[in-house]
């Protein structure tokens, strides 16, 4: 009896026992039990729905690029979820009845077609266990606890091929044949909007003979120029204005250098055509002059290699026809060009061949060669690989402890949902479909982690917030290798596994040393590993006896658009972007929102909740934490961001993927960011690092190293303005010389006296002024102080009040001496100013309180006690009537107040309305706080400013990414 399984390409057959279960014995099926759903209750039943318009627009051209109105969504999902949704996944034709506007159609149209393969291929014991694995399911993804990558929501459940794979690699073989496939096959993976990646090393290189007729081999580099035109213009599928593609290159080819210098070499031409004024920015119309700009390229290098770089020695490249070495090189000189390169222009990335296949599950069936375009899928050629990505934030409880037990019964039934979605798959090719059903590849993963590590008070580059990482990471490998192994006890082993039994089970028992070795330091990593560990126990346990369901279980992707789906903060395993969010809200408008894991993090030390709002309405207004009043310095780390005036370390990013990367069959898609000011020699100790802590792969970007990406940058405006500030003055020929004139107060004039305490130290200050036109003189004085500090704040006092007379704006000093921060120091006896960081800063903010009008003192971020309690209850500062008489305020603080107060999401004491004109996202947002650029690519779709995400950008106001899957 044989089995067929049919795909759009092509159909393999297996043996049906071979399929269902183990030989001499019935499979009885997965008995799932009941979570997170109640018995007699669906889960929509449980949440509130609510109807909305999704209307996208270019805000460049103002046209209108999509339009869908009333569409449903529970109240809890924020404006960008919903719309990413709307716009990326709902099916059928925009204004046509059998469009989905519903996300109950959306989850009905993929979770049922899960269901029904499970019970058509035995995996349930009964049609109740279907029913409630259905409910499960659908509860999860309908409170944003995971999401499958984007094809599931593109393809299952609806007439068009059911692919629900993202990740593909290839093959290219030595011959004409097989590099005219690959063009082929590339196309229509591009077509279908995913992406691919393959290794060209068995091309013989351009130093070698043709046999053929002894003519001189093309060599793999030139193979390369066509493969990039053609993904120039499939355009992955019309969604994306790139296709996303990978190019691997061995170390030891012969054509290495030029394979190195090849993107380095188009960046030069770039540079020379912009400047003789051609249009160069990314999808610009000049740009396509310019060759290999639609592929990532990485150096794949052995032990072997850096340890003659370790050791400054040679190193051989090899013919491909038989291996005979045809040249020898410094191993330094070409590690430092391939350093070099990456500063130049990003590219080449690094791969260490020696790492990912010593944690190979399959090598009698052959070596892992290449990845997919993000670099988190390695395993055969011509093989694919389908994602799932927890929120990690979702298992955080009230008392800030992980639920280990919830995210163990999380991942079963993830991964048993993985495995079912190959049954019913197809794939774009017939090796590709073969390949993935004999081997069965998964890549769970999460999102969320960076803000995981915050919330709970664990700075990203810190020993316990790398403890946490690679004990979550080791549970969620653990339990998902252990269901693995259930499911083969119940419908089989996957194909190769007897062939490649030993070495599967070796690479378990080093996952399971490894997490043996994790160094756990509090009470949250120590539960999480506590249960890791018996999940690897079940590993080996249950794998003695079944084997493994699946030669590959987990990876670390992007989780780009789908972590906007599941409103993560942050995306794999990024740290958070800033601390400042750019929010739209379900009735309209939009929020600045200091990021809400901050104020989790501030209760986790015991401050108290004065010093939590103060310190929120300081990153409100600065984008980062350093000077915060009340803040401790040694708390600073927590806060700590892929940006800004704190942005981490390079080597705490590689430190952290060091911490994950034993605990992942795959590998991580990550870029690490570094500084315009980076040399060649740091790009290169990233490298040298990222091999000997045991990473598979490595990717560097530096900033501002790419001509053809617009940006917005501050400084680069900043200088502009001065270089035509030089001109003007080179041009003026006459000087006309301005001198302040002295504006004497009157004898009789009015002045008020405020007595204040600012750390135990008190005092008193009057403040005259001007009949009818502001404040004129300041006078203070200390109680208790000395003769000295008196004599010291009397000059002061006079200093500033002749300033004043003189024509200084008081904000001027406002913003001078506001947050200037020396002892004494802390709480104060005044309502309007609770914390002070000196004595200076509490009197200028108390002076501004009491002479500056509102709309001044509102952008420096002063505001009384009153005016912040009628934030908290109406969403607004100002009282109704300034608000009527501010007419720049009417288009924009009416309506996004109101709309936060219909939106759950939003915690008021974190927000404050946002000009739309000038912002539409967090990376815009960012900018204009810190008067610093974000390096990425606007969005093609709506023009927005993209954000880094894994290995790519991603757009937060359309979901769309800059090549990634």
């Amino acid at each position: 009896m044989t089995e067929t399984v049919t795909g759009h390409s092509g159909s393999t057959k297996r043996s049906a026992a071979g399929f269902r279960g183990r030989k001499n014995s019935a499979p009885t099926g997965l008995t799932i039990e009941r979570i997170f759903t109640t018995d007699g209750m669906h889960p929509y039943d449980e949440v509130t729905w609510e109807r909305r318009d999704v209307v996208q627009q270019n805000w460049k051209t103002g046209e209108t690029v999509f339009e869908q109105r009333g569409v449903e969504f529970p109240d809890y999902w924020s404006v960008n979820a919903s719309t990413i949704v709307t716009t990326k996944y709902f099916r059928g034709a925009v204004g046509h009845d059998n469009r989905e506007w519903s996300l109950k159609q959306l989850l009905d149209r993929v979770v049922k077609t899960y269901r029904k393969a499970g019970e058509e291929h035995g995996y349930f014991a009964s049609p109740a266990d279907a029913e409630v694995f259905e409910h499960e399911l659908t509860w999860m993804l309908l409170h944003q606890y995971f999401s499958f990558n984007s094809p599931v929501w593109f393809n299952v459940g609806t007439s068009s091929p059911q692919q629900v794979s993202a990740c593909f690699i290839l093959a290219v073989d030595d011959s004409m044949d097989s590099i005219l496939n690959w063009y082929k096959e590339e196309g229509l993976i591009f077509k279908g909007g995913s992406g691919a990646g393959l290794n060209l090393s068995r091309i013989r290189s351009s130093k070698e003979l043709l046999q053929s007729s002894g003519g001189t081999a093309s060599g793999p580099v030139s193979f390369m120029r066509g493969a990039d035109a053609s993904a120039g213009t499939i355009k992955s599928g019309g969604a994306t204005r790139r296709a996303a593609k990978m190019v691997v290159l061995d170390v030891d080819h012969p054509d290495i250098e030029e394979f190195v210098e090849t993107k380095m070499r188009e960046e030069d031409k770039i540079r020379v055509l912009r400047d003789a004024g051609y249009d160069m920015d990314l999808g610009g119309r000049d740009i396509t002059s310019v060759q290999y700009q639609n592929a990532n390229n990485s150096v794949r290098v052995t032990d072997e290699f850096m340890r003659a770089v370790e050791e400054k020695g040679e190193f051989g490249l090899r013919a491909r026809i038989d291996n005979s070495i045809i040249e020898t090189v410094d191993a330094r000189e070409l590690f430092d060009k391939i350093s070099h390169a990456a500063w130049a222009c990003a590219d080449p990335g690094i791969q260490y061949d020696d790492t990912i296949n010593d944690w190979h599950t399959t090598p009698e069936t052959g070596r892992i060669t290449a990845s997919n375009p993000c670099s988190e899928y390695m395993h055969l050629d011509n093989s694919s690989c389908n994602l799932a990505s927890l929120n990690l934030l979702k298992f955080l409880t009230d008392d800030d402890s992980f639920d280990s037990a919830n995210f163990v019964k999380a991942v079963e039934l993830i991964i048993t949902a993985m495995d079912i979605s190959i049954c019913f798959a197809d794939f774009p090719t017939e090796a590709i479909g073969d390949t993935t059903r004999a081997y069965r590849q998964l890549g769970i993963g999460y999102a969320n982690l960076g803000a995981l590590l915050m919330a709970t008070g664990h700075a990203y580059d810190s020993d316990g917030g790398r403890a946490l990482a690679g004990a979550i990471t080791s549970l969620m490998t653990g339990t998902s290798y252990k269901r693995s192994a259930e499911l083969a006890g119940v419908v089989g082993a996957y194909d190769g596994f007897e062939r490649n039994k030993d070495a599967h089970t070796r690479v378990m028992r080093k996952h399971a040393a490894a997490n043996d070795a994790i160094r756990t330091m509090h009470a949250i990593d120590k539960d999480v590993q506590k249960h890791a560990t018996a999940a690897w126990e079940g590993v080996l346990k249950i794998g003695a006896k079944n084997g493994w369901r699946n030669a590959q279980a987990s990876v670390l992707a992007p989780t780009g658009t789908i972590g906007f789906m599941m409103d993560c903060d942050t995306t794999g395993i990024e740290p958070d972007f800033s601390l400042v969010k750019f929010k739209k809200l379900v009735g309209g408008g939009s929020m600045q929102i200091v990021n809400q894991t901050v104020p989790r993090a501030l209760r986790q030390y015991n401050y108290t909740e004065e010093t939590i709002e103060a310190i929120v309405e300081y990153i409100s207004e600065h984008g980062h934490v350093v000077d915060a009043p009340g803040l401790k310095p040694e708390h600073y780390e927590i806060f700590d961001t892929a940006m800004g005036e704190r942005a981490i370390k390079p080597m705490g990013h590689v430190r952290m993927m060091a911490a994950a990367q034993p605990f992942l069959s795959g590998a991580i898609s990550k870029t690490v960011n570094l500084p315009e000011s980076a040399t060649v020699e740091e790009i290169a100790d990233v490298y040298f690092q990222g091999w000997k802590l045991g990473l598979k792969a490595l990717a560097v970007y530096r900033d501002n190293c790419k001509v053809g990406q617009p940006l917005a940058d501050a400084k680069a405006k900043k200088a502009a303005v001065a270089a035509e500030a030089e001109v003007a003055e080179k041009i003026v020929e006459k000087v006309i010389e301005y001198r302040p004139t002295r504006k004497r107060l009157p004898k009789s004039r009015p002045s008020r006296t405020t007595s204040f305490s600012v750390g135990g130290a008190e005092g008193y200050m009057t403040a005259g002024s001007y009949p009818d036109d502001g404040l004129g003189e300041v006078f203070l004085k200390m109680g208790k102080q000395g003769s000295t500090l008196a004599g010291v704040m009397d000059a002061f006092s006079i200093a500033i009040s002749i300033a004043l007379q003189h024509g200084v704006p008081l904000e001027t000093y406002v913003q001078k001496f506001t947050n200037l921060k020396f002892e004494p120091a802390g709480l104060t006896d005044d309502p309007d100013v609770r914390m002070a960081q000196s004595i200076m800063d509490y009197i200028f903010r108390r002076l501004a309180l009491d002479y500056l009008p509102f709309d001044e003192r509102a952008a420096l971020g002063i505001y009384s006690a009153e005016e912040r309690s009628r934030q908290l209850d109406t969403g607004s500062y100002e009282a109704p009537a300034e608000i009527s008489e501010a007419e720049s305020l009417k288009s924009v603080e009416p309506a996004a107040d109101k709309a936060a107060e219909n939106d759950p999401s939003v915690d008021a004491a974190t927000a404050k309305p946002v000009d739309t004109s000038e912002v539409r996202t967090t990376a815009e947002m960012f900018e204009l706080i810190t008067g610093t650029s974000v390096d990425a690519p606007l969005c093609f779709t709506c023009g927005t400013k993209m954000r880094p995400s894994g290995s790519c950008y991603v757009c937060e106001g359309c979901g769309s990414t800059s090549g990634c899957s």
